[in-house]
């Protein structure tokens, strides 16, 4: 099912002239009620009579996260306050959090590309959804929420914790669809296996994942544990929460909604271009959002992009799944390292959790990766030799892949703290 199947499948050419229509508009819009936009064209010497085509988006300056950040918490809106309907806050680990607000006009968009993803996934209207993303402030419950409504489907509002309680209502109710970050799905599952439930049992058709990178072979052990299709979605906050690409039964990239969010993949070095399949940071563009709509927006996600039509018949791009952030990026000895990149290794392990940490520390000027790997039960053993052989093979592995020396320690199952949101992968104890 194609919740639009006449935007969603349109000509690349047609979709264009759509493309450059919006954005010459939201330009001129943003320029005559943002402050800081007014500031940014003018130190970016944008003449905005000449940027007639998205052609021409290379020509705008690009937005990144310090932009709402110091002009916290409203500067950054183009709406007035008594536009606004809605505002959510993402959390940082540093300074100011990032505030985005919400047009009329905004939710209803929200909601439009939420049910697109929905479609995507596989949901239908008549369906029951089982929201276990958290409500509130962030942006990852609610958005499913108005999506699932306008889709049609009926939603069980659970919000994120009370594992024991999600598998009940599960069980009680009957869901075809969850909807929660990956790392929670497999919590889930470790904590249904504690209780003697069945996973591969249960009701969940299709899973919707989303809100923290995750690799391929965490899909296929979400989907060998329940028994469903893992699906990906992605979307920020800044942006507009999720909702700005999802996968769909092909499971060959995200679609992004592109005449209303315009991508674009750069190389974060030289902030140009980078060639279709070729890894780079993603950028967007919000060609139709009201109150806070932003120019190039540097997510910092590393993915790939690519234009060709999908076999689902959307003709929309698809990005890869995030590959790793510059931010969480953490660079040890020289070497660009990311979470994903440990955790595939992992997951190809026989005898290995897909609970991890890994912890970088300084000793005498020189970096040190430690990565803490949970064993399952049968696994664990008292045999000393035994135990050293196996974190020398997972070495091995690992160091294969980032080609830098790694120091493993496995330790006893469920000894890593579990997160009912996020998770929490690096500990960095350098002080940089």
């Amino acid at each position: 099912m194609i919740f639009n199947k006449q935007v969603e499948c349109l000509a690349p050419r047609a979709l264009k002239d759509i493309q450059s229509k919006r954005l010459c508009r939201i330009v001129n819009y943003m320029q005559r009620k943002s402050p800081v936009y007014q500031k940014k064209f003018a130190q970016s010497r944008v003449i905005l009579r000449k940027i007639k085509s998205i052609n021409d988006i290379d020509h705008l300056p690009f937005t990144v996260k310090e932009d709402l950040r110091d002009t916290y918490p409203f500067g950054i809106f183009s709406a007035p306050m008594s536009d606004i309907r809605e505002i959510h806050v993402s959390s940082g680990t540093t300074g100011n959090p990032t505030v985005v607000g919400y047009s009329k006009e905004d939710l209803d968009l929200w909601a439009n590309v939420i049910a697109r993803s929905l479609c995507c996934a596989g949901a239908v209207p008549g369906d029951m959804i089982q929201i276990a993303y958290g409500y509130g402030l962030f942006t990852g419950g609610l958005g499913l929420h108005y999506g699932s409504l306008l889709l049609g489907l009926t939603v069980i509002p659970c919000s994120s914790g009370q594992t024991k309680r999600q598998l009940k209502i599960m069980q009680d109710f009957r869901p075809r669809v969850l909807a929660c970050t990956p790392s929670y799905a497999l919590y889930m599952a470790e904590t249904a296996g504690e209780l003697g439930i069945d996973a591969k049992k249960s009701s969940w058709k299709i899973g919707i994942f989303g809100a923290e990178p995750w690799s391929e072979a965490m899909r296929q052990q979400i989907e060998k544990r329940w028994d469903l299709e893992a699906i990906d979605i992605y979307g920020l906050s800044e942006i507009i929460g999720p909702g700005v690409a999802c996968e769909c039964h092909c499971k060959n990239g995200l679609h992004v909604p592109w005449d209303v969010f315009y991508p674009e993949v750069i190389d974060p070095k030289t902030l140009k271009k980078a060639k279709p399949g070729i890894p780079g940071e993603l950028v967007v563009t919000t060609l139709t959002k009201l109150g806070m709509p932003l120019i190039r927006y540097r997510t910092r996600d590393i993915v790939t992009i690519n234009y060709e039509k999908c076999a689902c018949g959307r003709t929309s791009p698809r990005i890869s799944k995030v590959l790793g952030r510059t931010d969480d990026m953490i660079v040890v000895r020289g070497v660009n390292v990311f979470p994903t990149q440990i955790e595939e290794v992992l997951l190809n392990i026989e005898g290995a959790e897909p609970h991890y940490q890994i912890i970088v520390e300084r000793h005498k000027g020189l970096d040190r990766l430690e990565v803490l790997v949970e064993l399952k039960e049968s696994f664990f053993s008292d045999e000393v030799k035994q135990l050293q052989n196996f974190e020398q093979r997972i070495s091995k592995e690992i160091e294969s892949v980032l080609s830098i020396g790694v120091k493993v320690r496995l330790v006893e199952p469920k000894s890593i703290e579990r997160s009912e949101g996020k998770s929490k992968r690096i500990i960095d104890k350098r002080s940089l």
